[in-house]
């Protein structure tokens, strides 16, 4: 009886190890094909990121402890014009699609459908992890979403700030459009339910002042190859 104990107790073990293997390797194999992701952390000085440099470094860094490495990744933000430089738009920076996220869903097969019928929701709109991120209802809620965009992925006119100083401010200064992942909002207009351009940030650029409304200083990076 020990002996058929013992080959049992073997049994599962082997069994319960080829199904880690197993769930790894689809798990790689999630990450080698994710072509877009929520960052699971910001750069923890408000929507000061260091720049579109610094965002697409955080996008490549968090993308490559992921297993996606290999893609050249570019965070979905635009810059406004100051001193002779044009603007930057969200929608050029990205590639052409289409985009999936860490579970192989498709949010959408083009720049086209992304700012039209997207499927980017709370349940698609996963970090590189293949999180969810905390919206609506949940505490904290962190789906406000930098993208300092219109809704159609363009800039805005230079003049009023809606990027923080083009990504470098993290004080009391300026204000930063965000979007909702999660497609909610207090009521059901068009900017509650925008997953790009929802309202701007209230009191400023810092940390703080992205949490008081619901804010974490998350935002979307693709794939652009």
């Amino acid at each position: 009886m020990d002996r058929i104990a013992s080959l049992g107790l073997a049994a599962s073990v082997g069994l319960l190890c080829l199904a880690s293997v197993t769930a790894a390797r689809a798990q790689d194999a999630g990450a080698a094909s994710m072509t877009f992701f929520v960052t699971s952390a910001g750069s923890g000085k408000g929507a000061d990121l260091g720049g579109l440099e610094g965002a697409d470094r955080l996008c490549q860094s968090l993308a490559q402890a992921a297993g996606a490495g290999g893609k050249t990744w570019r965070a979905y933000l635009s810059t406004q014009a100051s001193g002779g430089a044009p603007a930057v738009n969200a929608r050029d920076r990205i590639g052409r699609g289409p985009w999936q996220n860490a579970k192989g869903v498709v949010i959408a097969k083009d720049v086209a459908e992304l700012h039209g019928t997207n499927n980017l929701t709370k349940q698609t709109a996963l970090t590189e992890k293949g999180e969810t991120v905390k919206g609506r209802g949940d505490q904290p809620n962190q789906h406000d979403i930098l993208t300092g965009s219109q809704a159609d992925g363009t800039a805005f006119a230079a003049g009023e700030d809606r990027t923080c100083g083009n990504w470098t401010r993290s004080g009391s200064e300026g204000a930063v459009m965000v979007g909702h992942h999660d497609r909610m909002g207090p009521d059901d207009s068009p900017p509650a339910k925008s997953w790009n351009t929802s309202h701007p940030s209230r009191g400023g650029c810092s940390q703080d002042a992205l949490r008081g409304t619901g804010g974490a200083g998350l935002f979307y990076c693709f794939a652009a190859n």
